[in-house]
């Protein structure tokens, strides 16, 4: 099936003749995200090195960014971290996603039934992003804040994200993946191909330690309205309370149903 353009999954270089893409814009956004949780500072060359642009180009570009308040100097001057105008951007949309509001008691009654943490996300390119957590199981040190990014494949949440699209978009997802870094692709193919037959048959994704061997995770992608970004719910516990098939057994239904709710509440059922 022919891959389909999906927002995120293009490379800019790839747009260059397109004289509706603003190139300059695309670049200044690559230098953002070339920022992450594990390596908040970075220097211009640091920044080169990850996005494949030229350091005059960053250089330039980092000094636009951080008069426009979006990127901020270190004491030395000579790197660079996120600044407080990033922030101000994300707020907007998480106060304007109403499914956050929607799905706030849910997601707190099923934590405190199943004992689990239980999480809402959404997928950003070959990420998925978490944007509502109840915390309920206090010995998963794995934890995530809001913004909060993990890999698509090798999470429950991430293959029930890829599940909730229409076929098309899914091939253009797995394309996307595997040309970004094949090994990884193939690394986590089964993983796919066990959670696609799962999800046809018993409507759930299920990661018995896939991406943290000591976390255990059952995943149940969430409709969304039309042209919105599909959505996903998941039950996250520590691998020492999750006995044999409790997730699937116990919570999965239990998980099922608090989707089924949400996606009422949102007028789609």
């Amino acid at each position: 099936m022919k891959s389909i353009p999906l927002p995120g999954l293009v490379n800019p270089h790839d747009l260059s003749a397109d004289r509706q893409f603003s190139m300059n814009l695309a670049r200044g956004l690559e230098v953002l995200r070339a920022f992450t949780a594990a390596t908040p500072l970075l220097g211009n060359r640091e920044i080169a090195d990850r996005t494949g642009l030229p350091k005059p180009t960053v250089s330039r570009l980092t000094y636009t960014l951080t008069l426009l308040g979006y990127l901020s100097r270190d004491a030395h001057g000579q790197k660079y971290r996120l600044g407080p105008g990033v922030l101000s951007l994300a707020h907007p949309l998480l106060a304007s996603m109403q499914v956050r509001q929607l799905a706030k008691p849910l997601m707190e009654s099923l934590a405190r039934t199943t004992g689990c943490t239980v999480n809402l996300g959404v997928r950003d390119r070959d990420q998925l992003v978490y944007i509502d957590s109840v915390r309920a199981d206090s010995t998963n040190q794995h934890l995530p804040d809001i913004g909060t990014t993990r890999p698509l494949l090798p999470c429950a949440m991430g293959r029930a994200l890829i599940l909730g699209c229409a076929a098309a978009e899914q091939t253009a997802i797995l394309n996307f993946l595997k040309v970004k870094n094949r090994a990884e692709f193939e690394q986590y193919r089964p993983l796919w191909e066990a959670d696609r037959k799962r999800f046809a048959a018993h409507g759930y994704c299920h990661s018995k330690g896939d991406w943290r061997k000591e976390i255990h995770a059952i995943a149940v992608p969430v409709r969304s309205t039309l042209g919105d970004s599909p959505l996903a719910l998941n039950c996250t516990i520590t691998a020492h309370r999750a006995p044999r098939e409790r997730l699937s057994r116990e919570v999965a239904p239990l998980l099922k149903e608090a989707v089924h709710q949400l996606e009422i509440a949102q007028g789609l059922r």
